[in-house]
């Protein structure tokens, strides 16, 4: 099977476009006037991103939220959302729907459009396109991050890893981890304050580390994460543990949708943020517990095989 990886490098072939941005910022940024016009699109299948026994209700959140947490790591203000939709079981499209007209009142986003398709298999897989206005030019990439950079998390990781685990072994779908995994919160209001003031910005979508990686990779410079200073919630410590083997896991799972960002040390910053790490020359990823170094796990993240 084609990787996630590969398959993005042949599109880069031809997606030369300034605003695809190399095909490395989850977004597209088209600029309009003195307006920048932010667009991003992800998906979700049945089996990969949710269970066939899932709440759609949850699914439709997760859906939008996923879809927004990309927004607000360019700083932009929602404008609208797409929905591609692959129709199914009556109950369950009904139900999806009533969840995610309440996810939109949340976000105070609208609906503007989409299309619909049969489902002829029997797995589901649904997209959403969403369309937000920049708040800020430049608009944030992952590509700005400078040598001498503070890297900074904002929020916990490891509470989705916490309540899909929960959920996984039968326990009751309900409780502040279990909503971390169904529920994500898109750090919206965040990111159009930290939009002035980072040099390069990401969501944490599929792990901590790989992202910090690819955020590396952008912007040809070194990060170095310390593992002691990834911030964890007291419920994942309950659950799990405060050592290093436990955060190693929170910081390479993923579904944690913090914001992932650089900036410079002299800064205030607008948000409550973690300083987890510095911008190093070289390149790539290195690890360390305190002044310990740190060998990288096998798997820095989720990727699609």
């Amino acid at each position: 099977m084609t990787t996630e990886s590969s398959f993005i490098n042949l599109l880069r072939g031809f997606a030369t476009d300034p605003a695809a941005r190399g095909l490395m910022d989850d977004v597209a940024v088209i600029d309009i006037g003195d307006a920048a016009l932010i667009i991003t699109h992800d998906m979700m299948a049945e089996g990969v991103h949710f269970r066939s026994n899932a709440n759609p209700a949850d699914v439709a959140w997760k859906l939008l939220a996923s879809n927004l947490s990309d927004l607000a790591a360019k700083g932009a203000a929602p404008i609208g959302v797409l929905l591609g939709f692959m129709l199914g079981d009556d109950a369950w499209d009904r139900a999806f729907a009533a969840g995610l007209e309440k996810a939109l009142a949340h976000y105070n986003v609208v609906l503007l459009g989409g299309d619909t398709v049969a489902n002829r298999g029997d797995k589901r897989a649904l997209g959403l396109t969403a369309l937000g206005r920049a708040t800020h030019r430049p608009v944030p990439s992952r590509s700005g991050a400078q040598i001498g950079d503070i890297v900074y998390v904002t929020g916990t990781l490891g509470d989705a890893l916490a309540g899909f685990e929960l959920i996984d072994a039968g326990f009751d779908e309900v409780g502040p981890l279990a909503d971390a995994f169904n529920r994500p919160v898109a750090r919206v209001a965040d990111g159009q304050k930290l939009a002035p003031i980072v040099t390069a910005m990401m969501d944490v979508s599929d792990g901590l580390l790989l992202d910090a990686e690819r955020l590396a990779t952008a912007s040809q410079i070194g990060i170095e994460i310390d593992l002691a200073c990834v911030p964890l919630s007291p419920l994942y410590i309950s659950y799990r543990s405060d050592s290093l083997e436990s955060r190693m896991q929170a910081a390479s799972w993923g579904d944690d949708y913090q914001l992932l960002f650089t900036a410079r040390p002299e800064l205030p910053l607008p948000v409550q943020a973690t300083p987890i790490g510095c911008v190093l020359s070289g390149g790539g990823l290195t690890l360390k517990d305190g002044a310990t170094p740190v060998k990288l796990p096998p798997m820095l993240g989720y990727q699609h095989q």
